[in-house]
């Protein structure tokens, strides 16, 4: 027996050793099997930055990326997502995913997500790895359309395909219900338009679902009813951007396990916000923002506020058409850490309970109609990070006390909406903040009048904004010295005065704006990083530095006009090749225009007007700007022809070169100016710029400026005829051709400018009658034509017959007709007058007779005297004696009368 039991024991030992050799070998087969998988997949991909490198040797599992099962030592993750997907794209992988995959038997986790598969389909073998409880492919770009084989994954918990599939409108939805164990889905960017009518009824099968991510994936219909709800544990849900018009469904606030609600970009339309949403009270995370919704918010936040335990952290409204003045039932929503409510309609005040969100870390309420005093118990949120109150109607003061436990402020932007000022910053000159403030907007409130000394200490700013402050002062030396690097200073529209030094610091691409100041001295030149300048209208005077393009290369804004500045354009403004707006008018720079355009590819906006420069426009101006918006060199004493490169220039909108010394003709391939002859474009420049129009200097700016669009030679020594070619400019507004040289008739077509709402062509030797076509110009309000030499009726109907100012036909003596007082024969040319032709013809005959007479007269008196002395020689002898008689008389009258006097005055 015991022989028989020990034989047994050995059996058993054997067979086991047996087992266990055979398992070592099928292990070691099996491994060896992954490690050629993973090396033909690695053999796949393009690998710029050598984030494989490490895959070599025999230990696989030390390879990046690559995660073994501990036990086993099979392969159990791949995780290869870019690890830098905000730098550089050399750290994308590319290429191809090679099958061999399908050889990692117990593959559980893939990661490819952030790199670049250049538009390949997903492979559809991956619907066979069904051990996936993991697949990320986002931002991958992969194209084509979703294999619906990736419905094998039962054992799926989590799938983000997000953001790709850019051209994958026929995607089927449907596969979707076999992920019973999917707890996170991602399909955020997907066109899953052509899945509209059933993808809700498809999402709702997945019981396990805890997050739907679902942005931006045209699905346009929200039903506004589900029957029944299976995705109970849903505790994430983003629906934002998808066009859905309609109302927000009922079925929505059933939800009761929803801790992320994203509704925000969508269409959603009806009134007051439902009281039902606000009883979603596990909710952390509420964004309703870019919507149409619209009344008041009273009860629906009254609602949310009766939440025994409130958990909401974050409200956005922001971006719709709400009403009503904030409850003060907002105070009880005590972890709230953001309330954004701006670009809304709100009105009243801040509530004062607004003082109880001890957690609340941004407060949002720019551009609403809210007005009133800021409450002073805004100044006990002590966890406040960012207050945005801008654009409103605030007024009042505001005092140290608003601030004074706002100790962890980074942000602060309060102004109104229009530059009347109604608030006040009363705060004492030894103040200091107990803040650091990176972001400081403050405009169209009262800081000054002198510069405020609680902004010393502020030593981390990167953006200080004080327009309109009514700040009369020097800008003190201890700000120049602060280490800053600012992104963006900005004190325009003030009083100060004083040089301007070169010591501070910029970010790269920093703007910076001191226009309409006092500022004096010579131009500052700073470090190179600034991009923008602003220095208009202040005293600056000397020359424009000789190396302004040198020092600071980056510009792409420069705008220096109304100062005084002299000397020539520098050449250094030729090595700017990102500029894209030029302003130096109204100062008194001299010299020609350099030839340095060709390498300025990006300019929209030029103005060089009311200077003193001279020469011939270069050529260079107009051959190399595709973008060119403006081109403004009014006011000079340009000499030569107009260039034809101008008329290259197809986006020009607003062309002014008058009050110069241009001759020759107007160049006719002027009708080739394409951006007179298209509907403007709302995203042209946006900025400050006087216009003559209207026989007045209008002032266009911001938003309005797109509209404008303006043909001015007026005032020039031009010749020949106005081109018939400028009648295709079907969009003009303006057309000033007045105080020239022309000639010939006023074109016959000049009724296709439809827009044309100003047209001067007076002072010139224009001939012909006033086109009828004219009184097709319905939207024109201004009109000069004097001083030509029209003829003919003045054509009356339509537009024309309100321009009832006779001065503007005045000057051409052959027209005729109303308002002019000359009338019109038949033939249309001034009708005779009879009665003053008779009377013209009598008055004639009796001149004739009146000199005649006087002729006669003169030779009968002079001759029947005069020769009558000369015949008889008595006659002669007595009147010359009478004549000397007459003469003493004279004198001896003329001696009384001086003695009289004479005696008078020695009396006297």
């Amino acid at each position: 027996m015991a022989m028989g039991s020990g034989s047994l024991q050995l059996l058993f030992l054997i067979l086991v050793s047996g087992l266990l050799f055979l398992e070592t070998i099928k292990l070691g087969s099996s491994i060896e099997i992954e490690k050629k998988a993973l090396l033909k997949f690695k053999d796949s991909l393009t690998d710029p930055s050598g984030r494989l490198s490490s895959w070599v040797g025999e230990n696989y599992c030390t390879w990046s990326g690559v995660t073994c099962n501990n036990k086993t030592g099979n392969v159990i993750e791949l995780n290869l997502s870019n690890p830098f997907p905000h730098s550089s794209n050399i750290h994308e992988l590319r290429g191809e995913i090679n099958p061999s995959l399908l050889d990692l038997k117990h593959l559980s986790y893939i990661d490819l997500s952030m790199n670049n598969f250049g538009g390949i389909q997903i492979p559809t073998f991956f619907g066979s790895l069904t051990k996936l409880r993991y697949l990320n492919l986002s931002s991958a770009s992969f194209g084509g359309t979703i294999p619906p084989n990736l419905g094998n994954l039962s054992s799926l918990l989590y799938l983000d395909l997000s953001f790709q599939f850019n051209d994958s409108n026929v995607n089927d939805l449907r596969w979707i219900s076999s992920l019973s164990s999917l707890k996170y889905l991602n399909l955020g960017g997907v066109d899953l338009s052509k899945a509209a009518s059933y993808w809700l009824q498809t999402v709702n099968t997945l019981p396990s679902l805890s997050e739907l991510h679902m942005p931006q994936c045209a699905l346009l219909n929200l039903p506004p009813s589900l029957p029944s709800i299976n995705f109970t544990s849903l505790s994430l849900l983003d629906l934002s951007n998808n066009g859905f018009n309609s109302t927000i469904p009922h079925w929505l606030f059933n939800l009761s396990t929803l801790a992320q609600l994203d509704l925000s970009k969508n269409y959603f339309i009806g009134g007051q916000l439902s009281r039902s949403l606000g009883k979603l009270c596990n909710l952390q995370m509420l964004q309703l923002s870019y919507n149409n919704i619209t009344g008041e918010v009273t009860e629906f936040i009254n609602s949310l506020s009766r939440c025994p335990d409130s958990r909401l952290e974050t409200l956005d409204l922001g971006n719709n058409q709400l009403t009503g003045n904030l409850p003060n039932s907002l105070g009880f929503l005590k972890n709230l850490q953001s309330l954004l409510l701006r670009n809304n309609l709100f009105k009243g005040s801040i509530p004062n309970s607004i003082g109880n969100l001890s957690s609340l870390e941004e407060l949002y309420l720019s551009n609403n109609q809210m007005m009133g005093s800021i409450p002073q118990n805004l100044g006990q949120l002590s966890s406040l990070v960012v207050l945005e109150l801008s654009e409103n109607s605030w007024e009042g003061v505001v005092t140290e006390a608003h601030f004074a436990n706002l100790s962890n402020l980074r942000e602060i932007s309060i102004f109104k909406g229009s530059p009347n000022i109604s608030m006040i910053f009363n705060i004492s000159s030894d103040w200091i903040p107990p803040f650091k403030l990176t972001y400081i907007n403050i405009r169209s409130c009262q800081l000054g009048p002198k510069f405020p000394t609680w902004l010393r200490n502020q030593s981390e700013l990167n953006t200080l904004v004080l327009n309109n402050a009514r700040i009369s002062d020097t800008l003190p030396d201890w700000f120049w010295k602060l280490d800053l690097q600012l992104s963006d200073l900005e004190v325009s529209y003030n009083t100060l005065s004083g040089p301007v030094p070169n010591s501070l610091r910029f970010n790269d691409f920093a703007n910076v704006d001191l226009s309409s100041n006092r500022f004096e001295g010579p131009l500052p030149l700073w470090s190179s990083n600034v991009s923008t300048l602003y220095l208009r209208d202040n005293l600056f005077v000397g020359p424009v530095p000789l190396d302004i393009g040198e020092v600071m290369p980056q510009l792409t804004d420069l705008d220096i006009s109304r100062n005084f500045l002299n000397g020539s354009i520098p050449l250094s403004i030729g090595n700017l090749t990102a500029l894209t707006n030029l302003a130096i008018s109204n100062n008194y720079l001299s010299g020609e225009i350099p030839d340095f355009w060709n390498d300025m590819p990006y300019l929209y906006y030029i103005d060089m007007s009311n200077n003193s420069l001279s020469g011939s426009i270069p050529n260079s101006i107009g051959e190399s700007m595709p973008s060119l918006l403006i081109l403004r060199l009014r006011n000079n004493s340009f000499v030569g022809n107009i260039p034809s490169q101008i008329c290259t220039l197809a986006t020009l909108h607003i062309l002014d070169l008058s009050q110069n010394k241009l001759s020759g003709i107007i160049p006719p391939c002027f009708g080739n100016l394409s951006g007179l002859k298209i509907d403007p474009d709302t995203n042209r420049y946006e900025g400050h710029l006087q216009v003559v129009a209207k026989g007045i200097i209008l002032v266009y700016q911001d938003s309005n400026l797109y509209l404008v669009n303006s043909l001015d030679l007026s005032n020039n020594n031009l010749s020949g005829d106005i081109p018939e070619e400028l009648t295709g400019l079907f969009k003009l507004g303006t057309l000033n051709l007045s105080m020239n040289h022309l000639r010939g008739k006023i074109p016959g077509k000049i009724g296709n400018l439809e827009w044309l709402e100003t047209l001067d062509l007076s002072k010139n030797k224009l001939s012909g009658p006033i086109p009828p076509s004219m009184t097709s110009l319905t939207f024109l309000n201004h009109l000069n034509l004097s001083y030509n030499d029209l003829s003919g009726k003045i054509p009356t109907s339509n537009q024309l017959q309100t321009l009832i100012d006779p001065s503007i036909y005045e000057g051409n003596l052959a027209l005729c007709g109303f308002p002019l007082t000359t009338k019109c024969t038949n033939d249309g040319g001034q009708a005779p007058n009879r009665d003053k032709e008779d009377t013209n013809d009598e008055g004639k005959f009796e001149k004739l007779l009146f000199y005649i007479t006087i002729v006669l007269g003169f030779f009968v008196g002079f001759w029947g005297v005069c020769g009558t002395l000369i015949i008889k020689k008595h006659w002669r002898d007595a009147y010359f004696h009478f004549l000397g008689k007459l003469k003493d008389k004279i004198i001896g009258l003329v001696s009384l009368r001086a003695s009289c006097l004479q005696g008078k005055l020695d009396r006297a």
